[in-house]
Parts: C-alpha cells; structure tokens; sequence
C-alpha cells in the first residue's frame, strides 16, 4: 500500500493571478489562474494518481473501481475537493445550496460547505462572510437597492486564519489573498454581485439573485470554528473544525513526528517547508505544494523534517 500523490488541475478565472506559480512552482496556464483544484474527483476537474499501481488513473476512476482503499463508503462519488485559490482581484460576492436544495435543482449535484485557510494576504487585507440582513424581505430590499456596503460584513484576515463558510453563508474572498480550501465536492455557485466586471466577451458576468435569495441564510450564523492545539512529539497539530461534512487540521512538523489514522483516508496538503513521509520502509518526499491521499488501512506512517500540512477527511 502507498500513499496516493495527485497532479492538480488548473482554473484560470478573471480575478486569479500568478500567486500559484510564484509560491508553490506550479506551471500554471497564464497569468490569470485562480484556482488549483489539488485532491478532486469532480467531473470538471479530477487528479490524477502520479504514482503507483494506479499512476494515471483519474480519482473518480479510483474511488469507482477501488473502494477499499477509501473505507467501502456509501457516497457514490467521492465528497471532497481540495483547492488552493488566489484572489488577485476581488471573487464575486456569492453563495452555495445545501445538499437538499442542489439535489433538486441542480441535476444531483452535492452542496457546498466549505472552509478555508489563509496562506497569505496583503497587509490589512479582508474578505466578505455574513450579511446585516435581519429578514429575508430586507435581504431582497438592499440587493434590489444596492445596498452592498449596508448588507455585507467584512472582517479582517492574516495569514493563518481559519473560517468555516456553511451553504447558505454570503461570501466572497477579496483581492490579495491566498488560501487552501476544503469543501464537499461541488462546483455550484450562485453569484449575488459582480462588481459590474464583464468577461473576455465585453459580457457582464452572469448573476442568479433568483436561486441566491432562496438559499442564504436569514440571518445571518457564523459557523462553529473548534480551534483546539495539541502539541506531542516533534508535531503540533491544530483542529480547525469537526463537521458532518469534514474535518480539518494544521499539522506543524519539526523534526520525525508518528501518525496512524486507520479508520479514516486523509488529504494532505503541504503548504509550506518540505520534508518526507516514510512508510513500510519506503521513503516519499514531501515538497512545498504536495497534495497526496493517505488510505484507509495505512497504518502507521513519519512525516520528518519542517514542514506544515493541511489534512482532511470525511
């Protein structure tokens, strides 16, 4: 058994920049690449494996075909995609269905929970999450009126930052930001406000107040952020949130720290430093901008030298 290592994929979006090449060596499509799709099974995206007996299988292909490495779940599709995005220019304000409300009206597609973990910001840097909003009528007044500064919170941010974003959560990254994201594997986004911005065509980009309005929030809840420390040999590992969706954690490793998650396959995600992962006698080096997937029955493993992870699971 081996750790799974997986080739990202690359989004070029209207507000992404070169954050990724500069910070991680990616060799991203142009200067305008927002969004590093790194662990995905989606069908707009999947990884692939890059090494192993399943070296150039796709994830969804995997997770179809070989269920045992992942637990034997009962999803039919793999729920997570691990994502890191820079926000050269403002996101689009925005919000996502929940499962429920995307089953029905968006051909079967998961909702979106999401979380995300500020890498790097500009100075005094910001973002949009919640909305002032104390009905859903009064929502549907300021949008109708335009009322953006009145109706959407911002909170400043800094780098290491953790926010937990439910469905139905208003939100939008601002410009000067780069973050890893874990969400569930959807690709469904309902914008609420543009900025005006038009696309490569000269067209304004496309708004869906409609299906907006239906799913926020009213009012406004911030999501449960857990924020536990806990330092043992060689490791310190923060929990940043346990859901029914996922739950995630910064492992901090300075010197050979052990693991074993038996019961649970994980998404690890190097975001800074480097070091390697030995398992079973073999040895797997783990650089800045490393995406791998542990599974279930790894048993124990090292991460060894400095570096600092992202991990996930169901």
């Amino acid at each position: 058994m081996q750790p799974l290592f997986l080739k990202p994929v690359f989004k070029e979006r209207i507000w992404g920049g070169t954050a990724l090449k500069q910070e991680f060596g990616y060799n991203i499509p142009s200067e305008n690449t927002g969004e590093c799709w790194a662990i995905s099974a989606h069908p707009n995206g999947p990884s692939v494996i890059e090494n192993g007996p399943y070296i150039g299988t796709t994830l969804d292909n995997l997770w179809r075909e070989h269920p045992e490495l992942f637990g034997n779940p009962k999803e039919e599709v793999f729920p997570l995609l691990t994502k890191i995005l820079d926000a050269d220019m403002d996101l689009s304000v925005q919000v996502h269905p929940d499962d429920a409300y995307a089953q029905v009206n968006e051909n079967g597609e998961l909702g979106k929970t999401e979380c995300w973990y500020i890498i790097d910001c500009k100075e005094d840097a910001d973002m949009i999450i919640g909305h002032n909003a104390k009905t859903r009528e009064e929502l549907v007044e300021q949008i109708n009126e335009g009322k953006w500064n009145e109706l959407l919170r911002r909170v400043k941010i800094k780098p290491g930052d953790f926010f937990y974003v439910p469905s139905g959560t208003i939100h939008a990254l601002c410009e000067g930001t780069l973050v890893l994201e874990t969400q569930q594997s959807s690709d469904t986004t309902y914008r609420v406000y543009d900025y005006d911005r038009r696309d490569t065509a000269g067209n304004l980009r496309e708004i869906h107040l409609e299906k907006a309005i239906d799913v926020t929030t009213v009012p406004h809840r911030d999501g449960g952020v857990v924020l536990r420390v806990e330092e043992r040999e060689n490791v310190k590992i923060t929990t940043f949130v346990e859901s029914g969706f996922f739950s995630v954690y910064k492992w901090e490793v300075h010197g050979a720290a052990l693991f074993s998650f038996d019961d649970h396959y994980l998404l690890l995600s190097v975001i800074n430093g480097e070091g390697s992962l030995l398992h079973n006698g073999e040895v797997y080096g783990l650089m800045k901008g490393t995406h791998l997937i542990v599974p279930v029955g790894f048993g124990e493993f090292e991460i060894s030298g400095k570096c600092e992870l992202i991990v996930s699971h169901k």
